[in-house]
């Protein structure tokens, strides 16, 4: 098979998972596979996605060539693959915008991005650069709250010819404007916001959906979720939150028949804890009633490494894309979005959405 080549804006914890993991599974088969959802997506395995190009905005990952840069500091998630060979792909300064928040530039040790707006590539260099490089795919990774940085790439992606994967909570495959110009353009997109393999929001979905289908009347639900990567970090800004707040809500209110109240559902970060580092602990409270009005209560604590929990649904979104652009299917990818993302431009429940996704993949589904 030929190999399906990917370009990343972002080079960031889930960045390193991801490219930690292509190189990990090349040693496995359809036996040993733990960890992925589908071994084998239209004849393409996870070590048949190739980095090409790759954009960052701090000084001590630009220049460095992807496999160390994946590696450096303020990245913290875990290291399950360390000997990787060189790919021979430097990254490449991205253009700063909003990707980085004001308050971090009190945390040096953080986030030491390159401080001259003088240095930042122009829609123009990175258009040359993704067309030059190959590249068929644009991964979105950049921090939460990252507006207009976010819809830059998408024009980039757009510009170059190539498909995206909006894998954070700006609304572009689910903003109707931005829909259409992908599907004019015949360049296939699947968003928003990764749905980790086994995170606070599927998590929390499957629970709701359980409480509907046993005839439990669910009242009251928050997920409270601390974490120590700079993600959490950034987050701290407040104001950077609207859509990452929204994307998580409307992921749990669109499996419930009749939407909570806004005051009896809280679903969104809560804080930054330094030393989890990568760690999410996603803090989860139901509150319903029983037979005979009887009221139950349901507390859950859920820890998970936080990047490498999404990287394996970035696999499979990355092999749909493929099969998108092979198929000659533009627009939005609906099956894939569904299943992959927490807010795409139509939810489903997620055991429908699974099989919607497999028929995509079998070509029984255009989207």
């Amino acid at each position: 098979m030929d190999k399906i080549k990917i370009a990343i804006a972002g080079i960031g914890n889930c960045a390193s998972s991801l490219i930690q993991g292509l190189e990990y599974y090349k040693d496995k088969d359809a036996e040993d596979a733990t960890g992925l959802m589908h071994w084998d997506i239209g004849g393409y395995k996870p070590f048949d996605i190739e980095v090409v190009a790759a954009f960052d905005i701090d000084e001590r990952k630009v220049g460095k060539d992807v496999s160390e840069a994946i590696f450096a500091p303020p990245n913290c998630t875990t290291v399950f693959c360390a000997d990787l060979p060189a790919t021979g792909v430097n990254v490449i300064m991205g253009n700063v915008l909003d990707g980085v928040s004001k308050h971090m530039e009190d945390y040096e040790d953080k986030y030491r991005f390159v401080p001259s707006n003088d240095d930042d590539s122009t829609k123009e260099d990175i258009v040359r650069i993704l067309k030059g490089s190959g590249a068929e795919i644009l991964l979105n990774f950049l921090p939460v709250g990252s507006e207009k940085a976010a819809r830059f790439y998408a024009e980039c992606a757009l510009d170059a010819g190539i498909a995206f994967i909006n894998n954070m909570p700006v609304f572009i495959a689910s903003d109707p404007k931005w829909a259409e110009k992908f599907e004019q353009k015949g360049l296939p997109i699947i968003g928003d916001d990764i749905k980790a393999q086994l995170g606070a929001t599927i998590t929390h979905r499957t629970l709701t959906e359980l409480f509907q289908k046993r005839g439990v009347k669910l009242e009251r639900t928050y997920q409270l979720n601390t974490g120590g990567n700079t993600d959490f970090l950034n987050m701290l800004n407040r104001n950077r939150l609207s859509s990452k707040k929204t994307s998580k809500t409307e992921a749990v209110q669109s499996v419930l028949k009749q939407r909570l109240d806004d005051e009896n559902i809280h679903v969104g970060p809560s804080d930054y804890v330094p030393w989890q580092k990568d760690n999410k602990v996603c803090f989860l409270r139901m509150e319903g009633k029983l037979f005979g009005d009887v009221p139950m209560n349901l507390e859950m604590r859920l820890s998970v490494e936080d990047s490498p929990n999404s990287a394996g649904v970035v696999i499979d979104a990355i092999r749909c894309s493929k099969l998108a652009l092979k198929r000659g299917i533009g627009g939005i990818l609906y099956s894939p979005s569904s299943y992959f993302m927490k807010h795409p431009p139509k939810q489903y429940p997620d055991s429908e959405a699974y099989q919607m996704t497999n028929d995509f993949i079998e070509g029984k589904q255009e989207r």
